[in-house]
């Protein structure tokens, strides 16, 4: 994988946002059920999730 694979998955990621922010959102709202978690903590949850989803949707277009 060359330095140009990597920008162009990064770059890739950006749009996947749109199609992410809602996993995002219902795992943050799940443990917040569940686990009983603070706010900030499902703040940064919904914000890895939410780009953990964007990468590998980006991932599996690159090399799909």
């Amino acid at each position: 994988m060359s330095s140009q694979d990597i920008v162009i998955i990064l770059v890739m990621t950006f749009p996947m946002f749109l199609f992410s922010i809602y996993p995002g959102i219902v795992v943050s709202e799940l443990l917040e059920k569940k686990y009983g978690i603070e706010e900030s903590k499902k703040r940064a949850v919904m914000v890895t999730v939410t780009f953990l989803f964007a990468l590998t949707l980006s991932i599996l277009l690159y090399y799909i």
